[in-house]
């Protein structure tokens, strides 16, 4: 583990299982520690969606949180803050324009899906005892051969190659920034930028949900992460994770 608190490994099953090994073995573990791999065996992202990476081309981690002062009711801003972080990586680091972040925390750049983030929180009685994020950002990698409909990498935006371990110092600052801001209680602030960044936040676009597509804008995200949409014909429609799909232009 480097001075920073980032564990870089060859080859892992998934950095959250990982991690939450880790902790078993050391409950003391630091706030912060971030686990690093080059290759996952088993990657996965929200609901049994696998994650394509090609090894050593991209930034797969973990971190491990302790929001202890966040209800379970209030885990939606820790989503937020971590997607936050992420987008201000692409944009500050790697200058990257027309970056949004897809509700609830899909990072895209335009149509393009270049970042997938899935969030873990372990609750006792009334408290978030820990969190772990784990986060896939797609940086060198050239070719995507899964039938994911629509990933991108940096380098395909910008003909970029970065050093996938100095990348890994710095997503890690931008991600524990956007976290100290919601320790901070600047709650008002992330839920602002959340909402600022919103991919298709503006105009009508197609959705699909159990009765079928419509046509929809998003006019809010709530505070416990429910996206609320006004379609076309004037109804309000409310949605938890899952309930709703974007319909993607080919």
């Amino acid at each position: 583990m480097n001075a920073n608190g980032i564990l870089f490994l060859d080859e892992v099953d998934s950095t959250n299982t990982y991690l939450k090994s880790l902790l078993e073995q050391q409950p003391d573990l630091s706030e912060g520690t971030m686990v690093c791999s080059d290759f996952q065996t088993s990657g996965h992202g929200q609901v049994g969606n696998s994650w394509e990476s090609e090894r050593g081309a991209n930034l797969i981690f973990s971190i491990l949180l302790y929001p202890h002062s966040i209800l379970p009711s209030e885990q939606f801003y820790i989503s937020q803050a971590i997607s936050l972080g992420i987008v201000d990586f692409l944009t500050s680091y790697c200058q990257l324009h027309d970056v949004s972040i897809k509700w609830p925390n899909d990072i895209y750049w335009k149509n393009k899906k270049i970042c997938g983030i899935l969030i873990e929180h372990f609750i006792s009685g009334h408290l978030i005892e820990n969190t772990i994020a784990g986060i896939g950002i797609n940086i060198n990698q050239k070719v995507f051969k899964s039938n994911a409909p629509n990933p991108v990498s940096v380098h395909l935006i910008n003909g970029k190659t970065y050093d996938i371990k100095d990348a890994a110092s710095v997503v890690w600052r931008f991600v524990f920034s956007r976290y100290l801001q919601l320790l901070e209680n600047k709650r008002e602030l992330i839920r602002t930028d959340y909402f600022s960044l919103l991919y298709r936040k503006e105009g009508f676009h197609k959705y699909l949900d159990e009765n079928g597509i419509f046509l929809a804008k998003i006019i809010d995200v709530q505070e416990t992460g429910i996206l609320v949409l006004l379609t076309d014909k004037g109804e309000k429609r409310k949605y938890a994770f899952k309930e709703v799909e974007y319909q993607l232009e080919k």
